[in-house]
């Protein structure tokens, strides 16, 4: 009764300064189920008693506050008796704990970012030597309301002297700053139960292993549709400014840039279904509201009510009807390029397959679709295209590919080694699997190098790991993220049997998966054969850095032949990419760069004396401009517009023009990009190794002494 009365009591306090959310039936049985599922079949059963409880809590906590910036000790004193009681109360279907934690939780977020818009009206000076850290994940709550208000004072400092910095006068830093706790405050006041809900749920999921999660039924629409790549709307993609629908970008070949009739920062303030449909006003809504009204039944009418994005707040809106069709996502597919590379008087043309993710239309799969849109089948025309183009190696850019599908990482490694074994996977009783790559010979059997950084995980890790274990290719770069398990989904509407899609899904983990050499890219990742220098440190982010990961561990190796004699290129690669980055400046350069990024990390603080930064300021663009390529008026512009490009404008997303932000994410992607550069330098060194007539032993005496140099 005690522990009820203080969850009335956190929801009472937090209604008085704005709506409660409370959770509704449906919630309480989907978090029963999810209970029950998750504590028999995960790969690592944990029963919800108080050991697991006070984990989701501490979980929880971290998840709303993970910078100690807007609970108090008192609070988390206050919150402490629900700390072993989390489990018993999910399973006799009461969530009114973690409810009213949510409820207190965004009256603390709205009581502090009102506190920082009461500190613009005063301004600061910024000629004392205080400092501000920006990282906190690691230090203690702040012990009193004094304690906090001093914190967001710095902060508040801090955003304002960033602009101070970028050119802005006052009364623009206050404006700017104004709005940005304002529309802060609203995001937070259009919070709801399924926010609350699914917060607490991915802390549950979350504290008994790192990649089991729960989805929501539109958070399961949108991974769906990550998978197999296309959806059934207008083709917008869309972002919310100044608390517009806006349209930041119209894929070509959609009904929308079809329509003729909608440009880039254009305002969706209604929108209706059908001919003859009553307009819903989407200004000021949640910007996934929005897109669900605008996304629909294939052949169907919509219908945008739209603010032109010329026009001022009063300006004319129009009508714009158009029928929804599906939508091929292909920026996030399989694309080819030829990287050209020279060393000395020898130039090679090398083939870049870059590769966002895994993935694959399983629902067009299992009917049989011919078509059906997959990674294997993407690359495999990819590299064809490349072939055709007589390319001498290829590269295989699986930089930041968070993983996706299993059966995917089997067929893609098939296309560079032909049939085999590729991964082992072991579920929770222990049972091992071993999934094969039933291609029956490689379509790319030519010089290989698979580029990875600490943000390439899971299917990612079992390709290049496959790659490196059959000396089929080369692995360059970072050490991989390290998750070597195996996940389902499973839709709870299905169990319940329910015809709405009302309960969500749990993306449970099931299995872990072995490198057919036996060992597991759990924890450790793939090491790559070249190093590359990274800004992402092992200890730090990865799943290293997670404190209930499934340990490493090793099995019996699969049965399986090399298939390539990478091990004796590989001395002479390495001393002959050593050598080479020696002389490269823009390699030099990054490394110069990650070396001072993480020096400023450790340090974790900024002065907020304007002096200091002021100095600071000057030496970051004296050094860009120092790197300038050449005294051409070409290269003075080019280095010039790379220094804008990199400078700090004190802005956060959503508060820049957009146009002037897609041209700035325009002008960074055709950046120089020294890694995958050099990576094609390598996979050349490697096609120069393979030529007819090459002596291997002499190369290596040569690297012997490049590397005693």
């Amino acid at each position: 009764m005690k522990l009820k009365l203080l969850g009335l009591l956190f929801a009472f306090v937090t209604a008085a300064h704005g709506a409660a959310v409370v959770p509704d039936a449906q919630e309480a049985k989907a978090a029963h189920m999810a209970a029950e599922l998750l504590s028999r079949y995960h790969y690592k059963p944990t029963p919800l008693d108080e050991t697991l409880s006070a984990k989701i809590f501490d979980q929880y906590l971290k998840t709303l506050d993970s910078e100690r910036l807007f609970f108090i000790q008192t609070d988390i004193d206050q919150m402490a008796e629900a700390r072993t009681r989390l489990g018993s109360d999910m399973l006799n279907d009461d969530l009114a704990r973690p409810f009213a934690i949510f409820n207190l939780y965004t009256k603390r977020a709205v009581e502090r970012f009102g506190y920082a818009r009461s500190l613009l009206k005063g301004g600061f000076k910024f000629d004392s030597n205080e400092t501000v850290q920006f990282v906190r994940t690691k230090q203690d709550w702040p012990k009193t309301e004094a304690d906090v208000q001093d914190l967001w004072r710095k902060r508040v400092k801090n955003d304002w002297l960033r602009l101070k910095l970028a050119g802005k006068d006052d009364k623009s830093i206050v404006e700017v700053l104004g709005k940005r706790y304002d529309n802060s405050i609203k995001r937070i006041g259009r919070f709801n139960n399924e926010d609350a809900f699914n917060t607490y749920m991915n802390a549950y999921t979350t504290a008994i292993e790192p990649h089991t999660n729960y989805l929501a039924p539109r958070t399961a629409a949108n991974f769906d549709i990550s998978m197999r790549l296309s959806l059934v709307g207008i083709g917008a993609v869309l972002v919310e400014v100044d608390e517009y629908t806006t349209i930041r970008e119209l894929v070509p070949g959609g009904p929308a840039a079809m329509s003729g009739q909608l440009n880039v920062g254009d305002r969706i303030v209604g929108v209706a279904q059908g001919e003859n449909g009553t307009i819903t006003d989407v200004m000021g809504a949640r910007l996934d509201d929005s897109v669900a009204l605008i996304r629909g039944a294939l052949d169907t009418v919509v219908r945008l009510e739209v603010l032109p994005a010329d026009a001022g707040p009063d300006g004319k809106h129009k009508m714009v009807s158009m029928i929804r069709k599906p939508i091929s996502l292909q920026d996030q597919s399989a694309k080819s390029s030829v990287q050209t590379i020279t060393d000395g008087k020898v130039s090679r043309n090398i083939g870049v397959i870059t590769l966002p993710s895994f993935y694959e239309d399983f629902a067009a799969k299992q009917k049989n679709t011919p078509d059906y849109k997959s990674t294997s089948r993407d690359v495999a025309l990819l590299l064809k295209e490349l072939k055709a183009k007589k390319v001498e190696g290829i590269v295989l850019d699986l930089r930041n590919n968070g993983g996706g599908s299993l059966s995917e990482a089997v067929e893609l490694t098939g296309l560079f080694t032909g049939k085999g074994p590729v991964v082992q996977v072991r579920n929770a009783k222990g049972d091992i699997r071993v999934e094969s790559a039933r291609q029956p010979e490689a379509t790319w059997d030519g010089p290989l190098g698979v580029l990875i950084n600490r943000n390439s995980a899971s299917a990612s890790e079992i390709f290049a790991a496959a790659i490196q274990d059959y000396g089929r290719g080369l692995v360059l770069g970072e050490p991989s993220f390290g998750k070597g398990t195996v996940q389902t989904m499973i839709n709870l509407d299905n169990i319940a049997k329910s015809q709405k899609q009302q309960l969500g899904e749990i993306k449970l983990t099931i299995a872990q998966f072995f490198r057919i050499n036996g060992g597991t890219t759990q924890l450790r990742g793939v090491t790559p054969d070249v190093s590359f220098p990274g800004v992402l440190e092992t200890g730090d982010y990865g799943e290293s850095s997670y404190d209930n990961a499934l340990p490493w561990a090793q099995i019996p190796a699969a049965g399986f032949s090399p298939k390539g004699s990478v091990l004796e290129e590989l001395p002479i690669l390495v001393a002959q990419h050593k050598a080479r980055i020696k002389g490269e400046k823009d390699f030099q350069y990054l490394q110069e760069d990650i070396a001072e990024f993480n020096a400023k990390r450790k340090q974790n603080e900024l002065s907020l004396n304007e002096a200091v930064r002021r100095k600071e300021k000057d030496a970051q663009e004296a050094k860009l401009a120092a790197r300038k390529p050449g005294t051409k008026a070409s290269d003075a512009t080019a280095a010039k517009n790379n220094s804008d490009n990199n400078k700090d404008d004190g802005l956060q997303a959503g508060e820049r023009d957009l146009r002037v932000e897609l041209a700035t994410e325009k002008a960074r992607k055709n950046d120089k990009d020294v890694l995958l550069i050099e990576a094609a330098h390598i996979v050349g060194d490697q096609a120069e190794l393979r030529r007819p007539g090459v002596n291997l032993a002499a190369r290596a005496k040569q690297a012997q002494l490049l590397n005693a140099q």
